[in-house]
């Protein structure tokens, strides 16, 4: 054990995390020249394309240090703040992190919040200054930035460049020398933390564990502590680029285990393995629950393929612990499902991958987020969803989601970014100057406020240079309207939308707009009315589409057209009536882009 060194990589989005892991394996030669590739841990072309990691990667490499043999597990973790949970995932399984501060950029907020992360669960930290080759890089100024936030000395921080290698060989044997082997008992009864799991369709369900007591052989009957079901080790082995089988996989180790289990709900990311005899007493503490920020509901395109899509869903969530859902039923779109997420960015990745890896095209309702309501009979309710929502007469009162935001900026965006945080209902807790022109201010603001377009209108005030990280606080009381679209006179369930008050108009108004350019039109007049109750407060029309019936009269008395256009007329109040309308997938989206 004393030769193991478990470590993950911990940063802002890009700075650099994906880089340093490619300049470790190739010192390593834990991969051939012919295997080498930029970001070669990011294994999926949504990764590459949008240049973020999605999933945390594990790897295993070898080190010669004074002529002895360590092995170093590397979990590569994603630095965007709507993937938080895999980097908690992480850190669980970790005895060290290696902290990357971009050189240009200085230290930004999520390089703080996944700090605070480490320091929670007593990880060595290891601090790396990146990018110093640049031209922008203000290597004084950013090491005093990092020396202010955890303490250490300049001569602690490692400076490098993992773009060129510059730097890179001693953070290896500072990594065997500052991170601590990890401790536990081989004699134990096995304990192993599962921190991810993915779903092969010939071998099953593969899990990943890093072991704290006890060793693993293959063929031993190992038993799942919070399902409680028996299995067998068909094959257990190591993480490197592929899978490697081993006999014995020993305590402190980072390995898989493979054993023919076929259903995805029989595992469980921070569950505990342990042998079917003798089992440990307790499972493995610590390993926080995923807490959802954003809800909204999938449907299948084809209404006969609902059981398709939970099968496929229940495979996702293997391979994305922080995606969770339940069945709904919808007047409009039928039978799906209301699945949580940890953010807007994490919502457009579920699409785009269930289409890719499962061939399922979804259509995904109005995001929104989940609120308490309190009833005149004194219960509480949970409502994920607008059509959820008791009548306005039963209601006394209700609470939403509030978050603590921390955004870091350069001082000459200040005010722009003050002016935002106040206009999506902010209220200024704290600021203060990191640096002579960098200043941290922390709000607390409604989460509904911030689901929609902040993150993006935060990069366009501040040209990209500000960086957010929150948190949920609490539930304060909220005065909060449900806003109703109707079509044709008829609610469209999807579309509607639980806002506050104050913005319901304007809302209710750009939906109307908005709507009027995506809605087909039809052989009758459609009018797109954003309602709350009873009543209207925005009407679009959708203008028909009208057949010339009158061409066929040439001369003769105006009473022959005048009868034509009003059996034309008749018609189309019948076609009304009887007409109903379809909203394109577009229109749901649309939503997501209101200005």
């Amino acid at each position: 054990m004393k030769h193991i060194r478990n470590f993950c990589i911990i940063a802002h989005i890009d700075h650099g995390k994906s880089t340093l892991a490619d300049r470790l394996l190739e010192l390593t030669s834990t991969l051939s020249e012919r295997d080498m590739e930029n970001q070669v841990l990011d294994d999926m072309d949504l990764e590459r394309e949008k240049g973020i990691t999605i999933k945390s990667h594990a790897i295993q490499m070898e080190y010669l240090y004074h002529g002895e043999k360590y092995l170093l597990n590397l979990i590569d973790t994603p630095g965007h703040v709507d993937f938080s949970y895999e980097v908690s995932r992480s850190i669980a399984s970790c005895e060290g992190a290696l902290l990357v501060v971009d050189a240009t950029q200085g230290i930004q907020a999520q390089t703080i919040s996944n700090l605070y992360l480490a320091i929670d669960h007593n990880l060595e930290i290891i601090p790396i200054l990146n990018k110093i080759d640049m031209e922008a890089a203000q290597i004084d100024v950013v090491t005093d930035q990092i020396c202010d936030l955890i303490g250490c000395s300049p001569e602690e921080i490692y400076k490098v460049s993992a773009r060129t290698g510059e730097g890179v060989p001693p953070i290896l044997d500072a990594i065997v020398e500052k991170i601590p082997a990890p401790s536990g008992d081989p004699s134990a009864p096995l304990q192993a933390l599962i921190f991810d799991s993915v779903f092969n369709p010939f071998r099953g369900v593969i899990a990943y564990f890093k072991i704290f007591n006890g060793n693993l052989k293959k063929g031993d009957k190992v038993k799942f502590f919070n399902t409680g079901m028996d299995y067998e080790a068909d094959e257990v082995g190591v993480l490197k680029l592929r899978l490697q089988p081993r006999e014995q996989i020993g305590c402190g180790d980072v390995g898989y285990i493979i054993s023919g289990i076929k259903s995805a709900t029989e595992v469980k990311v921070g569950d505990t393995i342990t042998h079917a005899s003798p089992s440990c007493l307790s499972a493995i503490a610590g390993f926080e629950e995923v807490k959802p920020m954003v809800f909204a509901g999938m449907y299948p395109v084809d209404a006969s393929k609902f059981e398709e899509l939970r099968a496929v869903l229940e495979k996702f969530q293997l391979n994305d612990a922080s995606f969770v859902y339940e069945p709904e039923s919808s007047l409009a779109l039928g039978s799906g499902f209301r699945c949580g997420f940890l953010g807007l960015l994490h919502l457009e990745i579920v699409q785009e991958r269930l289409f890719r890896e499962f061939n399922m095209d979804v259509i995904t309702t109005v995001p929104n987020v989940s609120y308490k309501v309190y009833t005149t009979q004194g219960e509480v309710m949970d409502v994920h969803n607008p059509s959820g929502m008791p009548a306005p007469t039963l209601i006394d009162h209700i609470e939403e989601p509030y978050i603590r935001a921390q955004i870091i900026s350069k001082a000459d965006y200040f005010g722009a970014i003050m002016k935002l945080c106040l206009d999506r209902r902010g209220t200024l807790v704290g600021q203060h100057f990191i640096t002579a022109d960098r200043v941290e201010l922390n709000y607390d603001m409604p989460l509904s406020e911030i689901v929609f377009g902040f993150y993006d209108n935060l990069k366009t005030v501040s040209r990209g240079y500000a960086s957010f990280d929150y948190h949920i606080t609490g539930y304060r009381p909220a005065r909060l309207v449900r806003l109703d679209i109707l079509l044709n006179g008829e609610p469209a369930d999807a579309l509607s939308s639980l806002i506050h008050e104050d913005n319901a108009y304007d809302f209710g108004r750009k939906m109307c707009v908005k709507l009027k350019d995506l809605i087909p039109r039809q052989q009758f007049d459609i009018p797109i009315q954003a309602a709350i109750g009873a009543k209207i407060i925005a009407r679009e029309t959708v203008k028909q589409v009208r057949k010339d019936v009158t061409a066929k009269c040439y001369g003769g008395d105006i009473t022959r057209k005048r009868k034509l256009l009003e059996k034309q007329k008749e018609g189309k109040k019948r076609m009304r009536q009887i007409g109903t309308v379809q909203v394109p997938q577009s229109a749901f989206m649309a939503v997501l882009k209101l200005d």
